[in-house]
């Protein structure tokens, strides 16, 4: 009983490794045999499971048993060929090497000095992705820009919103806070409402446009200058518009190029939120859909939707990144270190690691 409890040594994880390979192996050689909708009932689970955790191990093969007779019947299965549900399924065997590696690895990379090739291989690598979509130069990490790894899209539009929001309230005063407006179309992905929530934007102050099928569901850029000149003679202050590229509800592409000029001379921030259809946009055929992003501040896609990358890896890039510095960073002493004090601006910048970068990096290189 003794030996049971010692953790799991090197030879047993090559074992057990080895037995959980398989496991998934097996499972995505059958995965068209299961239905693709789950077929269980509310509370199924707890039927099949112990009130409380055990107070001993559990062999590892009874642990693969229980998976494939009381979890796989409760799971959607999001990697089948049969399903269409949501946005295309997220994954690739070569993505799941990489999520092997990184939860192996396990880096915690709070900063440079915490793991150096974390923060560095992120840079270069979402330097890689811009380049693939043909961003402007001013979204490269060698200028006053860069591409830093978020969880989601929902997190990208979160953390530009509150980049502007400071950005401008530097400008007018934060007593200004409840006359921000936020603009965009009623197709936009309801992330946005939430960060307007987090960020502290007056409900009302959050425009989702209505669009019609007479643009394609695109928003409307006559539309949009009407409401923010209607605004302004109100006394309120434009100051974010976020367009999509691939709209959640109906697959939407906004007008980048109209829309960017009439944020540009209103002085406002301007997202483009490509994660669902950015990543087609690596093809020269669909690189058109995001023609007008040189008139953005920032821009987002997710590569778990069509880039072979398992769930969770959204990119982001930024123009000017010292407004998301300015927005989000802390200077504790703990995270201060020499070798950052000394090292070149451009380098330093707030880039928090994400343990999926590895995933992204080994499916570009094994599904080439």
């Amino acid at each position: 009983m003794e030996n049971r409890l010692k953790p799991m040594d090197a030879e047993q994880l090559r074992e057990y490794g080895h037995k959980m390979v398989d496991f998934i192996a097996d499972y995505y050689k059958t995965i068209e045999n299961f239905p693709v909708l789950s077929q269980v009932e509310p509370g199924y689970l707890r039927n099949l499971l112990p009130d409380s955790a055990p107070n001993q191990p559990d062999s590892f093969q009874h642990v693969l048993d229980d998976i494939q007779a009381k979890i796989l019947p409760g799971v959607t299965h999001w990697q089948s060929p049969n399903y269409f549900a949501y946005y295309p399924s997220n994954s690739s065997v070569a993505g799941f090497v990489g999520e092997m590696l990184s939860a192996g690895l396990n880096i915690v990379g709070f900063s440079w000095i915490t793991s150096p090739a974390a923060t560095e291989l992120e840079i270069i690598v979402l330097d890689w992705l811009a380049k693939m979509l043909k961003l402007p130069e001013d979204f490269l990490s060698a200028g006053q820009g860069g591409g830093v790894i978020q969880g989601t899209a929902s997190e990208a539009v979160l953390v530009v919103l509150l980049a502007a929001r400071d950005k401008v309230l530097r400008r007018v005063g934060k007593d200004a806070l409840e006359k921000l407006v936020v603009y965009a179309s009623d197709q936009m992905h309801s992330s946005l409402q939430k960060a307007c929530q987090i960020a502290g934007i007056h409900p009302e102050n959050c425009r989702l446009l209505k669009a019609t099928s007479s643009t394609n569901y695109a928003l409307s850029p006559e539309f949009l200058s009407e409401t923010i000149s209607q605004d302004l003679t109100i006394g309120l202050i434009p100051f974010f518009l976020c367009a999509t590229v691939g709209t959640t509800s109906s697959t939407a592409v906004d007008p980048l190029l109209s829309l960017g000029k009439i944020a540009k001379s209103n002085g406002m921030w301007f997202h483009v939120d490509a994660a669902y259809a950015g990543s087609a946009c690596v093809c020269p055929e669909f690189r058109h859909y995001i023609d007008g992003v040189e008139e953005a501040d920032s821009f987002n896609m997710n590569a778990h939707k069509w880039f072979l990358t398992n769930f969770d890896c959204s990119a982001l890039w930024v123009k000017d990144r010292s407004a998301l510095v300015q927005a989000l960073s802390t200077n504790p002493e703990y995270l201060k270190n020499k070798k950052m004090a000394d090292s070149k601006p451009a380098k330093t910048w707030f880039l928090m690691y994400s343990r999926k970068l590895a995933k992204l990096v080994v499916a570009c290189q094994l599904e080439k």
